[in-house]
Protein backbone atom coordinates (compact mmCIF):
# COMPACT_ATOMS: atom_id res chain seq x y z
CA UNK A 1 0.00 0.00 0.00
CA UNK A 2 1.13 2.98 -0.70
CA UNK A 3 -0.37 6.21 1.15
CA UNK A 4 0.39 9.99 0.84
CA UNK A 5 -0.58 12.45 3.63
CA UNK A 6 -0.95 16.82 3.32
CA UNK A 7 0.14 18.04 6.42
CA UNK A 8 0.23 21.57 6.16
CA UNK A 9 1.07 24.22 8.97
CA UNK A 10 4.32 24.34 11.40
CA UNK A 11 6.53 21.59 12.87
CA UNK A 12 3.95 21.49 15.81
CA UNK A 13 1.62 20.05 13.10
CA UNK A 14 3.74 17.20 12.27
CA UNK A 15 4.82 15.92 15.57
CA UNK A 16 1.44 15.80 16.72
CA UNK A 17 0.16 13.94 13.17
CA UNK A 18 3.22 10.96 14.55
CA UNK A 19 0.05 9.16 16.26
CA UNK A 20 -1.74 8.97 13.36
CA UNK A 21 1.23 8.05 10.53
CA UNK A 22 2.50 5.74 13.19
CA UNK A 23 -1.25 3.82 13.39
CA UNK A 24 -0.89 3.31 10.09
CA UNK A 25 2.04 1.32 9.98
CA UNK A 26 1.28 -0.34 12.55
CA UNK A 27 -1.61 -2.02 10.97
CA UNK A 28 0.34 -1.72 7.69
CA UNK A 29 3.70 -2.55 8.18
CA UNK A 30 5.00 -2.72 4.62
CA UNK A 31 3.03 0.58 3.58
CA UNK A 32 5.19 3.41 1.82
CA UNK A 33 3.92 6.71 4.04
CA UNK A 34 4.67 9.74 2.57
CA UNK A 35 3.98 12.95 3.02
CA UNK A 36 3.38 16.54 1.97
CA UNK A 37 4.43 19.68 4.16
CA UNK A 38 6.02 22.72 4.02
CA UNK A 39 9.80 23.34 3.27
CA UNK A 40 9.72 25.10 7.24
CA UNK A 41 8.38 21.95 8.66
CA UNK A 42 10.32 19.38 7.03
CA UNK A 43 12.92 18.98 9.80
CA UNK A 44 9.85 17.26 11.76
CA UNK A 45 10.50 13.88 9.88
CA UNK A 46 14.38 13.51 11.27
CA UNK A 47 12.61 12.06 14.07
CA UNK A 48 9.48 10.29 12.67
CA UNK A 49 10.07 6.62 12.36
CA UNK A 50 7.51 5.62 9.96
CA UNK A 51 7.60 7.87 7.46
CA UNK A 52 9.29 6.91 4.09
CA UNK A 53 10.08 10.26 1.95
CA UNK A 54 8.92 14.04 2.21
CA UNK A 55 7.59 15.84 -0.66
CA UNK A 56 8.06 19.87 0.22
CA UNK A 57 5.32 22.09 -1.20
CA UNK A 58 4.54 26.03 0.55
CA UNK A 59 1.05 26.11 0.87
CA UNK A 60 0.79 29.68 2.58
CA UNK A 61 2.64 30.79 -1.24
CA UNK A 62 1.41 32.70 -3.63
CA UNK A 63 1.60 29.68 -5.57
CA UNK A 64 0.18 29.57 -9.28
CA UNK A 65 -1.64 27.13 -11.57
CA UNK A 66 1.60 25.64 -12.57
CA UNK A 67 3.08 25.13 -9.05
CA UNK A 68 -0.30 23.25 -8.34
CA UNK A 69 -0.47 21.41 -10.84
CA UNK A 70 3.36 20.42 -10.43
CA UNK A 71 2.26 19.11 -6.95
CA UNK A 72 -0.58 17.16 -8.73
CA UNK A 73 1.76 15.63 -11.65
CA UNK A 74 4.36 14.41 -8.71
CA UNK A 75 1.43 13.36 -6.56
CA UNK A 76 -0.06 11.20 -9.75
CA UNK A 77 3.18 9.81 -10.79
CA UNK A 78 3.61 8.09 -8.03
CA UNK A 79 0.69 6.22 -7.88
CA UNK A 80 -0.81 6.36 -3.98
CA UNK A 81 -3.69 4.03 -3.11
CA UNK A 82 -4.68 6.15 -0.23
CA UNK A 83 -4.81 10.21 0.12
CA UNK A 84 -5.61 11.94 3.67
CA UNK A 85 -5.78 15.25 4.15
CA UNK A 86 -6.38 17.37 7.40
CA UNK A 87 -7.27 20.42 6.43
CA UNK A 88 -11.08 21.51 5.08
CA UNK A 89 -10.37 22.99 1.68
CA UNK A 90 -12.24 22.07 -1.47
CA UNK A 91 -9.57 23.33 -3.31
CA UNK A 92 -7.24 20.51 -1.61
CA UNK A 93 -9.98 17.89 -2.00
CA UNK A 94 -10.12 19.24 -5.95
CA UNK A 95 -6.51 18.93 -6.23
CA UNK A 96 -6.44 14.97 -3.96
CA UNK A 97 -9.94 13.83 -6.76
CA UNK A 98 -7.43 15.13 -10.02
CA UNK A 99 -4.67 13.09 -8.72
CA UNK A 100 -6.60 10.15 -9.28
CA UNK A 101 -5.99 8.31 -6.01
CA UNK A 102 -9.21 5.71 -5.52
CA UNK A 103 -9.70 6.47 -1.57
CA UNK A 104 -9.40 10.44 -0.69
CA UNK A 105 -9.85 10.62 3.36
CA UNK A 106 -10.72 13.89 5.37
CA UNK A 107 -12.51 16.35 7.82
CA UNK A 108 -16.51 17.10 6.59
CA UNK A 109 -16.47 20.59 5.44
CA UNK A 110 -17.54 22.25 2.53
CA UNK A 111 -14.62 20.62 0.04
CA UNK A 112 -15.28 17.10 1.59
CA UNK A 113 -17.54 16.26 -1.82
CA UNK A 114 -14.27 15.54 -3.71
CA UNK A 115 -13.44 13.09 -0.88
CA UNK A 116 -14.24 9.16 -0.77
CA UNK A 117 -14.19 9.38 3.26
CA UNK A 118 -15.34 11.86 5.44
CA UNK A 119 -14.69 11.69 9.05
CA UNK A 120 -16.51 14.30 11.45
CA UNK A 121 -14.28 17.16 13.06
CA UNK A 122 -14.22 16.82 16.83
CA UNK A 123 -11.90 19.88 18.07
CA UNK A 124 -12.31 19.19 21.92
CA UNK A 125 -9.95 17.06 22.49
CA UNK A 126 -6.28 16.78 22.04
CA UNK A 127 -5.08 17.32 18.77
CA UNK A 128 -3.04 13.50 18.36
CA UNK A 129 -6.58 12.45 18.50
CA UNK A 130 -8.28 14.66 16.45
CA UNK A 131 -5.62 13.84 13.34
CA UNK A 132 -6.34 10.32 13.91
CA UNK A 133 -10.11 10.39 13.87
CA UNK A 134 -8.98 10.39 10.17
CA UNK A 135 -7.80 6.83 10.12
CA UNK A 136 -11.53 5.93 10.43
CA UNK A 137 -11.94 6.52 7.35
CA UNK A 138 -9.63 3.54 5.92
CA UNK A 139 -11.17 1.69 8.78
CA UNK A 140 -9.05 2.00 12.28
CA UNK A 141 -10.93 2.23 14.61
CA UNK A 142 -8.09 1.36 17.50
CA UNK A 143 -7.57 4.38 20.43
CA UNK A 144 -4.96 6.85 19.33
CA UNK A 145 -1.43 5.40 20.65
CA UNK A 146 0.91 8.25 22.50
CA UNK A 147 3.22 10.54 21.18
CA UNK A 148 6.35 8.95 20.55
CA UNK A 149 9.79 9.76 18.42
CA UNK A 150 12.64 7.76 17.34
CA UNK A 151 15.58 10.12 18.20
CA UNK A 152 18.96 8.86 15.44
CA UNK A 153 21.86 7.15 17.53
CA UNK A 154 24.00 10.11 16.10
CA UNK A 155 21.68 12.27 18.01
CA UNK A 156 22.03 10.46 21.15
CA UNK A 157 25.56 10.62 20.83
CA UNK A 158 25.77 14.22 20.38
CA UNK A 159 23.54 14.81 23.25
CA UNK A 160 25.94 12.80 25.57
CA UNK A 161 29.07 15.07 24.43
CA UNK A 162 27.02 17.99 24.86
CA UNK A 163 25.87 17.14 28.29
CA UNK A 164 29.35 16.82 29.21
CA UNK A 165 30.85 19.64 27.72
CA UNK A 166 28.17 21.44 30.12
CA UNK A 167 29.39 19.67 33.11
CA UNK A 168 25.85 18.16 33.69
CA UNK A 169 26.57 14.61 32.38
CA UNK A 170 25.94 13.03 36.26
CA UNK A 171 23.76 16.30 37.94
CA UNK A 172 20.75 16.17 35.85
CA UNK A 173 19.31 19.61 34.78
CA UNK A 174 16.25 21.51 34.22
CA UNK A 175 15.86 22.97 30.71
CA UNK A 176 14.73 26.78 30.50
CA UNK A 177 12.78 27.05 26.82
CA UNK A 178 11.44 30.90 26.02
CA UNK A 179 11.91 32.60 22.78
CA UNK A 180 11.63 36.82 22.79
CA UNK A 181 11.83 36.34 18.80
CA UNK A 182 8.80 37.13 16.84
CA UNK A 183 10.09 34.47 14.30
CA UNK A 184 12.26 32.06 15.13
CA UNK A 185 14.26 30.25 12.60
CA UNK A 186 14.95 26.66 14.26
CA UNK A 187 11.48 25.97 15.94
CA UNK A 188 8.02 27.68 14.20
CA UNK A 189 6.18 29.09 17.52
CA UNK A 190 2.52 28.04 17.92
CA UNK A 191 1.54 32.11 17.21
CA UNK A 192 2.59 31.20 13.74
CA UNK A 193 0.13 28.63 13.17
CA UNK A 194 -3.38 29.68 12.38
CA UNK A 195 -6.36 28.26 13.79
CA UNK A 196 -8.56 25.83 10.95
CA UNK A 197 -8.71 27.29 7.51
CA UNK A 198 -8.41 26.65 3.97
CA UNK A 199 -4.68 24.60 4.05
CA UNK A 200 -4.39 24.45 7.62
CA UNK A 201 -5.03 21.60 10.30
CA UNK A 202 -7.42 21.84 12.77
CA UNK A 203 -5.29 23.44 15.76
CA UNK A 204 -6.61 25.86 17.84
CA UNK A 205 -3.73 28.17 18.56
CA UNK A 206 -2.58 31.03 21.14
CA UNK A 207 -1.36 34.54 19.37
CA UNK A 208 0.68 35.65 22.63
CA UNK A 209 3.85 33.12 22.88
CA UNK A 210 6.25 35.62 24.52
CA UNK A 211 7.32 35.49 28.00
CA UNK A 212 9.29 38.46 29.40
CA UNK A 213 12.81 37.78 29.54
CA UNK A 214 12.96 39.62 33.05
CA UNK A 215 10.36 37.11 34.34
CA UNK A 216 12.78 33.98 33.29
CA UNK A 217 15.66 35.70 34.84
CA UNK A 218 12.86 36.08 38.12
CA UNK A 219 12.45 32.46 37.43
CA UNK A 220 16.04 31.18 37.09
CA UNK A 221 17.56 33.08 39.74
CA UNK A 222 14.74 31.42 42.35
CA UNK A 223 15.56 28.09 40.96
CA UNK A 224 18.99 28.32 41.83
CA UNK A 225 18.46 30.15 45.22
CA UNK A 226 16.36 26.97 46.32
CA UNK A 227 18.50 24.35 44.30
CA UNK A 228 21.71 25.39 43.71
CA UNK A 229 23.37 22.08 42.74
CA UNK A 230 20.51 22.08 40.22
CA UNK A 231 21.89 23.22 36.75
CA UNK A 232 19.66 25.07 34.26
CA UNK A 233 20.18 25.28 30.50
CA UNK A 234 18.68 27.94 28.61
CA UNK A 235 17.62 26.78 24.52
CA UNK A 236 18.37 29.37 22.50
CA UNK A 237 16.60 29.82 18.83
CA UNK A 238 19.19 30.16 15.91
CA UNK A 239 18.59 33.99 15.83
CA UNK A 240 17.65 34.69 19.75
CA UNK A 241 20.60 36.83 20.34
CA UNK A 242 18.88 39.33 22.25
CA UNK A 243 17.04 36.75 24.40
CA UNK A 244 20.13 34.78 25.24
CA UNK A 245 22.21 38.77 25.61
CA UNK A 246 19.26 39.58 27.90
CA UNK A 247 19.99 36.55 30.36
CA UNK A 248 23.41 36.93 30.40
CA UNK A 249 23.58 40.43 31.68
CA UNK A 250 21.53 38.83 34.78
CA UNK A 251 23.05 35.74 35.52
CA UNK A 252 26.53 36.11 33.55
CA UNK A 253 27.38 32.05 34.48
CA UNK A 254 24.13 30.89 32.57
CA UNK A 255 24.55 27.93 30.48
CA UNK A 256 23.70 27.94 26.95
CA UNK A 257 22.41 25.05 23.66
CA UNK A 258 21.91 26.49 20.56
CA UNK A 259 18.50 23.95 19.18
CA UNK A 260 19.51 24.12 15.70
CA UNK A 261 18.36 20.56 15.23
CA UNK A 262 15.65 18.84 15.94
CA UNK A 263 17.39 15.43 16.97
CA UNK A 264 19.88 16.85 18.90
CA UNK A 265 17.21 18.64 20.86
CA UNK A 266 14.52 15.98 21.57
CA UNK A 267 18.03 14.08 22.70
CA UNK A 268 18.49 17.02 24.87
CA UNK A 269 15.29 17.12 26.49
CA UNK A 270 15.34 13.55 27.04
CA UNK A 271 17.30 13.76 29.53
CA UNK A 272 16.61 16.40 31.57
CA UNK A 273 14.98 16.59 35.19
CA UNK A 274 12.27 19.38 34.14
CA UNK A 275 11.39 21.14 30.99
CA UNK A 276 9.63 24.62 31.43
CA UNK A 277 8.59 26.26 28.09
CA UNK A 278 5.98 28.63 26.29
CA UNK A 279 3.33 27.00 23.89
CA UNK A 280 6.01 25.85 21.08
CA UNK A 281 7.29 23.41 19.38
CA UNK A 282 9.33 21.55 21.45
CA UNK A 283 6.53 20.89 24.09
CA UNK A 284 5.51 17.80 22.15
CA UNK A 285 9.15 16.53 21.94
CA UNK A 286 9.01 16.63 25.72
CA UNK A 287 6.21 14.58 25.33
CA UNK A 288 7.05 12.30 23.48
CA UNK A 289 10.53 11.34 25.73
CA UNK A 290 8.26 11.22 28.78
CA UNK A 291 10.02 14.50 30.07
CA UNK A 292 8.14 16.15 33.14
CA UNK A 293 7.21 19.67 31.91
CA UNK A 294 5.37 22.42 32.60
CA UNK A 295 3.58 24.83 29.41
CA UNK A 296 2.85 28.54 29.69
CA UNK A 297 -0.18 29.27 27.32
CA UNK A 298 -1.37 32.31 26.23
CA UNK A 299 -4.95 31.91 24.13
CA UNK A 300 -4.41 28.81 23.16
CA UNK A 301 -6.45 25.81 25.14
CA UNK A 302 -4.00 23.85 27.00
CA UNK A 303 -6.61 20.75 26.72
CA UNK A 304 -5.69 20.20 22.82
CA UNK A 305 -2.29 20.70 23.07
CA UNK A 306 -0.98 18.54 25.96
CA UNK A 307 -2.30 14.80 27.04
CA UNK A 308 -3.59 14.02 30.21
CA UNK A 309 -1.26 13.37 32.70
CA UNK A 310 0.51 14.49 36.28
CA UNK A 311 4.28 14.97 34.01
CA UNK A 312 2.44 17.83 31.45
CA UNK A 313 1.18 20.74 33.49
CA UNK A 314 -0.40 23.84 31.66
CA UNK A 315 -0.12 27.30 33.42
CA UNK A 316 -3.33 29.03 31.44
CA UNK A 317 -2.94 33.10 31.37
CA UNK A 318 -6.25 34.51 33.00
CA UNK A 319 -6.30 37.34 30.46
CA UNK A 320 -4.92 34.95 27.76
CA UNK A 321 -1.87 37.18 27.59
CA UNK A 322 1.66 35.18 28.65
CA UNK A 323 3.00 38.45 29.90
CA UNK A 324 0.40 38.04 32.53
CA UNK A 325 1.20 35.25 33.95
CA UNK A 326 3.18 35.99 37.36
CA UNK A 327 6.51 34.48 38.20
CA UNK A 328 5.32 33.54 41.62
CA UNK A 329 2.58 31.27 39.82
CA UNK A 330 5.42 29.90 37.68
CA UNK A 331 7.28 29.16 40.85
CA UNK A 332 4.10 28.16 42.70
CA UNK A 333 3.08 25.19 40.21
CA UNK A 334 7.11 24.32 40.21
CA UNK A 335 7.59 23.61 43.48
CA UNK A 336 4.37 22.11 44.05
CA UNK A 337 4.01 20.04 41.02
Amino acid sequence: MRIIALVSGGISDQILFFPTIDDIKRYYPNAQIDVVTEPRSKIAYRVSKSVSDVITFDFRDRNSLADWGNLVGTIRDREYDVAITFGQSWFISLLLWLTGIPTRVGFKGKGSGFLTHAVPLNKRQYAPFIYHDLLKGIGINSPCPELTVNVPKSDIEWATNEQKRLGIKDSGYVLIYGTSSESPSGFISSKEIKPLSKTNSPQIRGTDNIYPVENWVHIIQAFQQKQPEMPIIVIAEPNDEVFIRSIKESIPNIKVMLADDIGKLTAIIAGANLMLCTDSAPIHLSVAVQTYTIVLFGSAEPTTLLPQSDKFLAIKSLTGKLTDIPVATVLEKVWGG
